[in-house]
């Protein structure tokens, strides 16, 4: 229905800004993937904070730290296996398959 004296002129209709869903939720949860090691040496550096003997206040116990440390390395491996299994289900058809040949 367009007219040739139309086709010289830009087009007036934009292309979509938005993402499908699907895709915008893959890169969100890619980039909180990326984010996790950062995350992770937050969270270690953490007992370099709290106070120790040579203070004056109550010191934290080592045995206390190092529970910490370990409990944080747990969730850390939780969240990253739950990051892979999430990455998998959205993965889309015409991906390409990794060790499928």
């Amino acid at each position: 229905m367009s007219d040739e004296s139309d086709k010289g002129q830009p087009s007036s209709a934009r292309p979509s800004l938005f993402l499908e869903r699907q895709s915008y939720r893959r890169r969100r949860l890619t980039d909180a993937a990326r984010l996790l090691p950062f995350l992770g040496a937050l969270l270690f550096a953490l007992p370099l904070l709290w106070p120790d003997r040579s203070s004056g206040d109550a010191a934290v116990p080592l045995s206390s730290a190092i529970f910490y440390i370990f409990v944080c390395w747990g969730a850390l491996i939780l969240i990253s296996v739950v990051f892979g299994f999430a990455a998998r289900r959205m993965r889309t058809p015409e991906d390409p398959e990794t060790g499928a040949e």
